[in-house]
């Protein structure tokens, strides 16, 4: 081991306090890159290793199997240890920082079922029960309208127009948007309010607790979670996967991938488009599973 790593080490566990599961993995990747670096037969030069020299072993690591996350922390291990050392003096620049962070692949939003959902929101509930009536409310809004969560809870009463079928959002950086929703979602806003007229709210949210306080994160999360899980979803069940739920519905049945940015209230077409890489993953699984063609095997 390089003295100056072997330092660098120490330095990590005494002072910054890291865990010795971390520093083992920061042994284990400098270790690695010091005895590719030698041949395991001379002492490295740390000052004149550059970020070629980096980028060389990162290819051997890459043609080796390394994964890119793997990759990313080699690299991050190396640029810790030149900061380090440019802290003491021991070298001038840092060859690491030059090299670019291998970008990881983004996972695909998690969406539900439309079975999954349809079976919730055709549950017999009690409609005179407020509470029923309210967290059946709650999964239908955020699945027919794909608003964020703190959209939900800080939706005003005055926000809802049920005459129009239409709700005034205030998403991030306070930028108001225009939501359409359907008659049926509009007869319950119409019976919750009825049931909620007997509690006196003291706020003026459309959704509220049984003391007429506005909703809190925890409980709408319950209440998506437990509600999915009834009707026998599985994976992570959560208000944001029914706003992905929403989106991926939309795109699967022909809306314009503009219009559904406008719904969902993104800044940019990209963060929308992830959402076409869903609904294709989606017609894939569908062809495997019900072309002829696909099923034969080796065809």
């Amino acid at each position: 081991m390089n003295e100056s790593v072997e330092r660098f080490l120490q330095y990590l566990r005494l002072e910054r306090n890291l865990s010795w599961r971390t520093v083992d993995l920061y042994r284990r990747d400098l270790d690695q890159w010091v005895a590719s670096a030698t041949g395991g037969s001379r002492p490295l030069d740390l000052v004149s290793v550059t970020a070629g020299d980096i980028r060389a072993w990162l290819m051997e690591r890459a043609s080796a199997g390394d994964c890119p996350g793997t990759l990313r922390h080699k690299v991050q291990a190396i640029r810790a240890l030149y900061r380090y050392l440019m802290t003491r003096g021991l070298v001038d620049s840092n060859p690491a920082a030059q090299v670019e962070l291998a970008k990881l692949p983004k996972p695909l939003p998690k969406f539900v079922r439309e079975q999954t959902v349809d079976n919730v929101l055709d549950e017999e509930i009690d409609r005179d029960d407020f509470t029923q009536v309210r967290d059946h409310l709650i999964v239908m809004l955020l699945y027919e309208t794909g608003i964020r969560l703190s959209e939900l809870i800080g939706l005003t009463d005055a926000a809802v127009d049920v005459a129009k079928c239409e709700l005034k959002v205030r998403g991030k950086r306070d930028k108001d948007r225009i939501v359409p929703f359907g008659d049926e979602l509009a007869q319950w806003i119409t019976r919750y309010r009825m049931l909620r007229t007997n509690l006196r709210p003291e706020c003026d949210n459309l959704l509220v607790t049984l003391r007429g306080k506005p909703l809190y994160p925890s409980l709408v999360y319950h209440v998506v979670h437990d509600s999915l899980a009834r009707a026998g979803g599985t994976g992570k069940l959560s208000p944001h996967v029914l706003r992905h739920t929403f989106a991926t519905v939309m795109l699967n049945n022909g809306a314009e991938i503009n219009n559904v940015k406008e719904l969902l209230g993104h800044e940019s077409l990209a963060a929308t488009q992830v959402y076409t890489h869903v609904t294709l993953s989606e017609l894939q699984h569908n062809y495997e599973l019900a072309h002829p063609r696909a099923l034969k095997k080796g065809g």
